[in-house]
């Protein structure tokens, strides 16, 4: 019987759709909040995915991101050294923030909803991403913003939990490119 179960699973694997990689030169996973009024945009310099989709299957898809905290970066090295502490994104003990799928349903024509699980900061919660997709020159396009709130994840621990100088809403917006296969 547990020769059977695991020959059923191997073959589930063997017949998933192949997990495609990420373009990293074409992809980007950026964070937009607002410090005083004022947008505030920083940059992930470094995240690995692995997608699995046909647009005909949405249901089928698969999707991964890794996130590497340290690689934040808003321009600047002293905000880069301030946000990597423990007040806010912590990198030292929480190194990646991960976003996994567990479901995706069509949302219109090249629209889906992507919904997972995401971590922060050793804090996960489930969300919904909508995502346009596109086919591109042989690649697939997804793009979205994810909106969240910043201190659902404690970001922003101690005095900075006070939104009247740093928002709370936070948008996670990206664009992931596979590679051609």
């Amino acid at each position: 019987m547990k020769k059977a179960a695991t020959a059923l699973a191997l073959g589930a694997l063997l017949l998933a759709p192949a997990l495609a990689q990420v373009d990293a030169a074409k992809s980007s996973v950026i964070a937009v909040s607002k410090q005083m009024g004022v947008p505030v945009e920083g940059k992930f310099r470094r995240f690995s995915a692995q997608v699995s989709f046909d647009p005909a299957k949405p249901a089928d898809g698969r999707a991964s991101i890794d996130i590497d905290i340290a690689s934040f970066d808003l321009g600047d090295a002293d905000f880069n050294r301030e946000t990597a502490k423990k007040e806010w994104f912590d990198a030292a003990k929480f190194p990646k923030a991960t976003f996994v799928t567990t479901a995706i349903k069509p949302a219109g024509a090249g629209k889906f909803e992507a919904a997972g699980k995401l971590a922060i900061k050793g804090i996960t919660r489930d969300v919904v991403a909508p995502v346009s997709f596109k086919a591109e020159g042989g690649q697939q396009v997804f793009e979205g913003v994810l909106p969240i709130k910043r201190l659902a994840f404690n970001i922003g621990e101690g005095a900075w939990k006070d939104t009247s100088t740093v928002a709370d809403d936070v948008q996670i917006r990206f664009r992931i490119v596979t590679a051609r296969k």
